[in-house]
């Protein structure tokens, strides 16, 4: 999708963007390996951290008319989602006692 985005913002939003896009599913990813709660529950914060900085990003790229309202309810209800899983999957492992402390 950023690749629609105006020339000059490059450096700027574009590459904020894509950041937190990949930090987002990395930190995902280190933390589903992880052996311990608190390491797994760390990683899947820092995901939070990054969701949050998309969906800032989303808004300000409807509000700078880079993309449509239509893409922007698509990647909305997509980080929505995730942020839901994300969640539900950090109770889960609080609530489990078979993970290591």
């Amino acid at each position: 999708m950023t690749k629609t985005f105006p020339e000059e913002e490059r450096f700027g939003l574009t590459s904020q963007f894509r950041r937190a896009a990949i930090s987002l599913e990395a930190n995902i990813a280190e933390g589903y390996k992880k052996l311990s709660k608190a390491d797994k529950l760390r990683f899947f914060n820092i995901s939070e951290g990054s969701l949050a900085e998309c969906r800032n990003y989303i808004i300000l790229s409807k509000d700078l008319l880079f993309i449509t309202e239509s893409q922007y309810t698509s990647l909305y209800i997509l980080l929505e989602e995730t942020s839901k899983l994300l969640t539900a999957y950090s109770r889960g492992i609080i609530n489990n006692t078979g993970i290591q402390d």
